[in-house]
């Protein structure tokens, strides 16, 4: 069983991988296919993060609570950006520039993840309790948002209640979007 932040740092490398796709290829079809991918992703990362991996800072870790509070903030100006990016198509002119703001800031937030927060939580748990918030992590991505939502609530107990009304819109339209594995 993997540890937590195994977990979050896999999902890393994922939306790393969507992002260099889209950025790498001049083929529109593959580069929406890898838009949603990446803003479901993204999205259903961002909320299980906050859902989580955020309230077990603020309760093992010292300064958990300016840590949250901070990846908050941070994940709130990355949720704006994707919900700007999500609406693009990719032969909008400014497609690219666009995701490159996004994955900018979101590179950022994620290498202070890996060296700082996540080092730190895995000082403050046990092993076995490292795996339950792995698994938990990985079961919340399945019942939440798959699109950006910027102006819904970021803590539980608010931001459960809204994710699991948008939720399912979200995945409806998801039934018509095209990912890269259709």
């Amino acid at each position: 069983m993997s540890r937590v932040s195994d977990a979050i740092t896999k999902d890393h490398r994922e939306l790393e991988d969507y992002y260099n796709r889209i950025t790498s290829s001049s083929d529109l079809d593959e580069q929406t296919r890898y838009q949603n991918q990446f803003v479901w992703e993204l999205a259903r990362h961002s909320i299980s993060e906050e859902l989580v991996v955020y309230p077990v800072f603020e309760k093992y870790l010292s300064d958990g609570q300016q840590m949250a509070q901070k990846d908050r903030e941070e994940h709130q100006k990355v949720k704006e950006q994707l919900f700007e990016f999500q609406k693009l198509s990719a032969k909008d002119p400014a497609f690219i520039s666009t995701l490159n703001n996004l994955y900018s800031d979101l590179k950022q937030h994620m290498k202070e993840e890996e060296e700082e927060d996540l080092p730190k939580l895995e000082q403050a748990v046990s092993d076995e309790e490292s795996q339950k918030l792995s698994k938990s992590f990985q079961r919340t991505k399945l019942f939440v948002p798959t699109h950006s939502h910027p102006s819904a609530p970021d803590k539980p107990p608010f931001e459960t209640v809204v994710g699991l009304l948008s939720a399912p819109l979200d995945k409806l339209m998801d039934a018509f979007k095209k990912f890269p594995k259709d």
